[in-house]
């Protein structure tokens, strides 16, 4: 097995076991991110249902900075409208991810908006 696929085997593990936790409801929606080499994404999701309750991405965004800047600017900004939504807990889907740097500057920039994590 080579390098890459062991670490794609690994990152799949990790994002199943998770997703085995955590499930996301009307009232507590799952927090999902998705952190590529240059943009970041967060939804909220209720499973139940299977709809996004609210997004927020730098894609067609203005924002600049480093990635870590970036994902704060959009924990600002999911939370801000979560809060229009009328959300005020979430879960954290970390997606696979080891909670740090971004991640953490993500769910760091929600908590100080607002939103429970």
């Amino acid at each position: 097995m080579s390098n890459l696929a062991k670490k794609l085997l690994n990152k799949s593990l990790r994002k199943n076991r998770v997703r085995a936790k955590v499930s996301g409801t009307d009232k507590r929606p799952r927090l999902t991110v998705t952190i590529s080499n240059k943009h970041v994404s967060a939804q909220l999701i209720n499973d139940t249902d299977g709809t996004t309750l609210a997004a927020s991405t730098t894609v067609g965004s203005k924002q600049t900075g480093s990635l870590k800047d970036q994902s704060a600017f959009i924990g600002v900004d999911i939370a801000k409208k979560a809060k229009k939504a009328g959300i005020k807990k979430a879960v954290f889907d970390r997606n696979g991810r080891q909670y740090a740097a971004r991640l953490s500057a993500l769910a760091d920039a929600a908590r100080n908006e607002g939103l429970e994590i």
